[in-house]
């Protein structure tokens, strides 16, 4: 079961193209990685490369890879993919590939990614993959398209987004604990009498409307999202040619 993400972004094709094809950039807004590197290459040979991702504050994973692109198409849009591996025994992830497409219209961009990997530890990594690591691997590559085509759309830097971020679900955080605590406290608000009577029956009412608001509440326009980006495509996608014909990668 591959991942597929797909984002539509306001801004120009070469724009975006820089923005994803400089390692960089790239690692600034892929929440999926913290470092990337192309390696030192001769004329007409593949593009190699070296990835890292911090999975804990005293762990991180690294693997390489190869990459390739299409950046003329007679069509008009553009191609990229790449084929990785990771050979470090705690990273779930053993290999893979994917593509990124870049689908010019009357109104912008359609970016949007397909890949797949096999997870390693065998039965054990199987199902921890489906569970956890797959959705999460989903939710990570989505929200961070979207956070791109904030720093392309509203030149909100990917730094500034993150904070955002962390900003509203602490203050998501910070209703719910509150109003969780109220609901606990109803109790004792009915011993003062009448009044107080009154307010407690609203009060339930008002702190379920607003843990409601907290957890369910579109987020605010300068905040990431990754349910902005679709998550299968509305027609049938298929496999670049550029990846096709990559070199599997050792």
């Amino acid at each position: 079961m591959g991942l597929y993400i797909e984002t539509h972004i306001r801004a120009d094709l070469d724009d975006i193209w820089a923005r994803t094809q400089d390692p960089s950039q790239h690692q600034r807004w892929d929440l999926r990685f913290t470092e990337i590197d192309y390696l030192p290459r001769a004329e007409g040979e593949t593009q190699r490369f070296r990835y890292a991702a911090r999975v804990l504050p005293f762990l991180t994973v690294s693997g390489t890879g190869v990459a390739a692109g299409e950046k003329e198409r007679p069509d008009g849009t553009r191609t990229s993919a790449l084929r990785f591996a990771s050979p470090h025994p705690l990273s779930l992830l053993a290999e893979g590939s994917g593509y990124w497409r870049y689908v010019p219209d009357a109104h912008g961009v359609r970016f949007l990614t397909g890949y797949d990997y096999r997870p390693r530890w065998g039965a054990f990594g199987a199902v921890a993959d489906r569970l956890v690591f797959r959705p999460l691997m989903g939710w990570a590559t989505a929200w961070s398209f979207d956070r791109l085509r904030l720093w392309l759309e509203r030149g909100i830097t990917p730094e500034r987004s993150l904070a955002n971020w962390l900003a509203e679900l602490a203050v998501r955080a910070l209703v719910l604990a509150v109003c969780c605590t109220g609901l606990g406290l109803e109790s004792v608000i009915r011993v003062f009498g009448r009044f107080a009577a009154t307010v407690a029956y609203l009060c339930p009412l008002l702190l379920m409307v607003a843990m409601s608001l907290a957890l369910l509440k579109a987020p605010l326009a300068c905040t990431p999202a990754a349910r902005r980006c679709l998550r299968a495509p509305l027609t049938q996608v298929r496999t670049p040619r550029v990846l096709r014909t990559l070199e599997k990668h050792p």
